[in-house]
């Protein structure tokens, strides 16, 4: 089992423990949403911990754009509550990195693609560009800040 698996799932025990409700319906839906990803697909299968993160990363955006739906309905006190779930869930995911850490990562990746074709990548290398700023960031920021990084970089 996953470490990040096991932590949820611990912490999810001592919340029922004391008695946090909120805590203890977030992680229990988090763990739901793990325990369905596992099964999909052709054959169950145990996720690693950055699998986990991706799915947990899913779960916080779905919070985010609820609470966004809530606010723009004029529903203040269910807008809180996304926000706050989305909270807990952000506890278990990497630090996000600031623009101006993003903006290096795709330099580098620019760079990287350069050299491999021996020019400049422009808009076309576009993939090729994303496929190494991904693999640099590793999560710790949403694939559309990624994506406007990189493109920044190229139309440069």
């Amino acid at each position: 089992m996953s470490e990040l698996k096991e932590r949820l799932r611990a912490d999810m025990t001592a919340a029922m423990k004391e008695r946090e409700t909120t805590r203890t319906g977030v992680l229990r839906m988090a763990l739901s949403a793990i325990g369905a990803e596992e099964v999909s697909g052709q054959q169950a299968r145990e996720l690693s911990d950055e699998e986990v993160r991706g799915v947990l990363s899913k779960e916080v955006k779905k919070r985010d754009e609820s609470a966004a739906a809530f606010e723009s309905a004029g529903r203040a006190e269910q807008a809180a509550a996304e926000r706050a779930e989305g909270d807990i869930l952000r506890e278990y995911l990497p630090t996000q990195l600031d623009d101006e850490e993003l903006t290096r990562l795709a330099k580098e990746a620019v760079s990287e693609v350069a050299a491999e074709i021996g020019e400049t990548p422009g808009p076309k290398q576009m993939g090729q560009v994303m496929k190494i700023a991904n693999a640099k960031v590793a999560g710790q920021a949403e694939g559309g800040r990624v994506a406007a990084a990189v493109k920044a970089e190229l139309n440069g």
